[in-house]
């Protein structure tokens, strides 16, 4: 079933490849312009280096300049709407860009809190043709920096480089200029030539405007950007990074003495080469500044949360397999699972003593490794009774080489150790295979793990792999995927691959169209099935599936999906330690809509199913309802509501339970660098349809201060108040307070 189902894949692939076409509302085959001749972009020196004001002087006509933008959204392949004009010019130790947005039609939009015109420039200093950087720049004056992977198709907006950025904004104009440092960017010596790409956002129409064109069948790929050429840098020396971070903290728990800590942390980072760079950090403060939100699971798997370290975040795109970002039909080996190094335990983490990074970037290679200790922690398990998280060192080592133009292939390692009788390690292999929109993801890790079980020792060794496409077969979108998690696969210490014992094929398939008039701007229709075999079952589930996916000229979307069909699942006695499959008829639909309502994002939906509620241990119905509207009061300031609903039936068909949560959050930008945001969540708990029972089970209650007040340097003051119901300690009913956090935070980088 393995090998079937992984050439099944590498078929599609091939397929995929042989039969590429844009399929439209327009003759099959027809490209844009910025596709079949690629654009070129000459770099110029700057005689003398622009003033980063926002003013474009005259002093900027020395620069080569493009106007030749293409519109890809609302009317694809269209003339823009407004002319914009683009500069760029280097000296020794920086690249200078200009933007000159016309807004002759629709004056430029500037807003902190709601959608408004901004501009963006992407690099790929390697010519990989796949990863990259962006520099954006909003209306505002708030800008952000990121990565960009996967030939386009993920972007990871944590990293944050050292960059200069001023705008002016005029009744028929905006104007930006950005100073980029070659020292920010990581890129090959010697390479004049460096992949680019320019873009702007006008926010009254929701037009985008790319310099080299972009498609709704392909995306913005990496491969197919415009050429920035005599790109020279000629700065000398090593770049170096050192960050002292210091912060208060003071902490009450419920039951335990209040502590007021001062500490202090150092973090380095330091290029050895514009190529090579080595990260360290001792001590560091690795709680998070806000607490993940509250969830609802009532499902065998746990939650997946996004790294939010600094540490961690550099560098990240090196440690990780490739994935479809945004997309759940396909589940990567995540033998690396950052968060697994000093992790949250009990509202607190697992102190880090130091850890050390190395990574090497290259147009074929990317090389890294990172060693992290951490200290024994104290604690108290769910049952009140002390435990202790020992000692642990961890490692990882990760190499990738570029093929095939624009694919890549390379191992992963990553081991956790304790002593001699407790470790847990994995070893990976994986190749991601791109051709335009298409990519197939091959993946394969085996682990080993062993630990203590009462007086001996239990160990276990395990194979996984899994498999992924998404592209075009003919005029049809397809995705495609298949795991096999072996019973004994195990990265508990070290990975997030919760799935032992699970195997998985999927396939949906059908029809993409693309319009160019009218509301509709494209329309995906797709049948689909699923057949899985659950841990522990000898019996496959099938399921049959369909997808509708409208997506609107003015920006609104909606997505209608459904499965039917019968499953088998082996369901545990925790009492006995006895088990038995069930079957029965799984039947699931969900809907989801998102937009712009003035200016403000809002999105929703909801999902009903009937299947195995491992919370209550019984199969019934259950139904999750969301929305989420932020309003923009005035330009600062912004209130946003979260608003979830769960509803869980008994076997009866009645309703046993509802489960409401709101997350109510205002921010207060002060200016483009400092925020104010105030947040409150409440998770409440409905007997039945009772409404008059209903009865709040936590509040937490939070406040963020944060200023940017130079480059990646940080002041925070931050607030966290959590309380419960807990009748044993409040018969009456009252919430119990289980902590209060107090903390602030700074910390400065210097440059060299």
């Amino acid at each position: 079933m393995k090998s079937y189902c992984s050439a099944f894949a590498l078929g599609l692939l091939l397929i995929g490849i042989l039969t590429e076409s844009s399929w439209a509302q327009e003759p099959a085959g027809e490209k844009i312009s910025a596709i079949t001749n690629p654009k070129v972009f000459s770099v110029r020196q700057a005689q003398t280096p622009p003033e980063i004001d926002g003013v474009i002087e005259d002093l900027w006509q020395q620069a080569d300049s493009i106007t030749d933008l293409i519109q890809s959204q609302p009317y694809e392949n269209t003339e823009p709407s407004e002319k914009t004009v683009v500069y760029m010019l280097q000296d020794e130790e920086n690249l200078y860009l200009a933007f000159r947005c016309h807004a002759v039609k629709n004056p430029p939009v500037a807003c902190f809190t709601k959608d408004e015109d901004y501009v963006i420039v992407k690099f790929d200093p390697f010519g990989s043709r796949t990863n990259g950087y962006f520099f954006l720049v909003f209306g505002s004056g708030i800008f952000w920096d990121g990565l960009i992977m996967d030939d386009g198709r993920s972007q990871d907006q944590s990293w944050e480089g050292v960059w200069y950025n001023a705008v002016k904004m005029y009744p028929d104009r905006m104007e930006v200029e950005m100073k980029i440092p070659f020292k920010t960017l990581r890129y090959k010596k010697g390479l004049g030539e460096w992949n680019i790409q320019f873009a702007r956002h006008i926010a009254t129409t929701f037009e985008d405007d790319y310099w080299a064109g972009v498609t709704q069948k392909d995306g913005d790929l990496v491969s197919r950007w415009g050429t920035a050429t005599n790109i020279n840098p000629r700065s000398s020396g090593y770049y170096f990074e050192l960050y002292p971070e210091g912060f208060f903290r003071f902490e009450d728990f419920r039951g335990e003495t209040p502590t007021r800590k001062f500490k202090g942390s150092l973090t380095a980072k330091w290029d050895l080469t514009p190529q090579t760079s080595i990260n360290a950090t001792a001590y560091p403060d690795f709680a998070q500044i806000e607490s993940d939100p509250s969830s609802v699971n009532l499902s065998r798997y746990p939650t997946y949360l996004q790294e939010q370290r600094p540490f961690f975040v550099e560098g990240r795109e090196i440690f990780r397999f490739s994935e479809f970002q945004g997309s759940g039909f396909f589940q990567p080996l995540n033998i690396f699972y950052s968060r697994r190094i000093g992790k949250s335990i009990n509202g607190g983490a697992v102190p880090i003593v130091g850890g050390l990074k190395a990574t090497h970037k290259a147009t074929d290679w990317n090389l890294g490794g990172l060693a992290a200790y951490t200290e024994k922690y104290d604690y108290n398990d769910p049952w009140g009774q002390p435990a202790a998280e020992p000692e642990k060192k961890f490692g990882v080592f990760r190499a990738s080489k570029r093929i095939l133009n624009n694919s890549d292939a390379g191992l992963l390692f990553s081991g956790m150790s304790v002593n001699s009788l407790e470790y847990n390690y994995a070893a990976g292999l994986d190749a991601s295979f791109r051709q335009g929109p298409n990519q197939l993801i091959l993946q394969g890790a085996y682990s080993q793990a062993q630990r203590p079980s009462g007086p001996d020792t239990v160990k276990n060794s395990g194979w996984a792999v899994s498999t992924g496409y998404r592209g075009f077969i003919g005029k049809f979108l397809t995705m495609a995927s298949y795991e096999a998690i072996d019973d004994s696969f195990d990265v508990g210490d070290i990975g997030f691959v919760p799935w032992a014992g699970r195997q998985r094929a999927l396939l949906i398939s059908g029809p993409f169209w693309t319009f160019k008039e009218g509301s509709l701007r494209n329309l995906y229709v797709a049948p689909g099935f699923v057949r899985a075999r659950e841990p522990g079952c000898p019996r496959w589930s099938t399921f049959g599936s369909f997808l509708v996916n409208p997506n609107w000229r003015n920006n609104w979307g909606a997505n209608l999906e459904g499965s039917y069909g019968k499953a088998y699942e082996l369901i545990k006695d925790p009492f006995t330690d006895s088990s038995w499959c069930i079957n029965y008829i799984s039947r699931d639909i969900s809907f989801n809509f998102w937009g712009m309502l003035m200016g403000n994002n809002v999105n929703g939906g909801c999902d009903y199913n009937y299947s195995y509620n491992y919370a209550r241990k019984y199969l019934a119905y259950q139904g999750s309802n969301w929305l989420t509207f932020s309003y923009s009061i005035i330009s600062p300031l912004s209130t946003t509501l979260t608003s979830m609903l769960w509803v869980e039936w008994g076997q009866d068909k009645k309703i046993t339970a509802m489960t409401p949560i709101l997350r109510p959050r205002m921010d207060y930008r002060i200016t483009a660098k400092m925020t104010l945001s105030v947040f409150n969540e409440m998770v409440a708990a409905t007997p039945g349809t009772e409404l008059g029972r209903t009865r709040l089970q936590t509040d937490r209650f939070g406040l963020l201060y944060s200023w940017n007040f130079s480059p990646k340097s940080w002041l925070y003051v931050a607030l966290n108040d959590y309380n419960s119901l807990d009748y044993s300690v409040n018969p009456d009913g009252k919430m119990t307070q289980r902590y209060a956090i107090g903390a602030i935070k700074a910390k400065y980088l210097l440059y060299f």
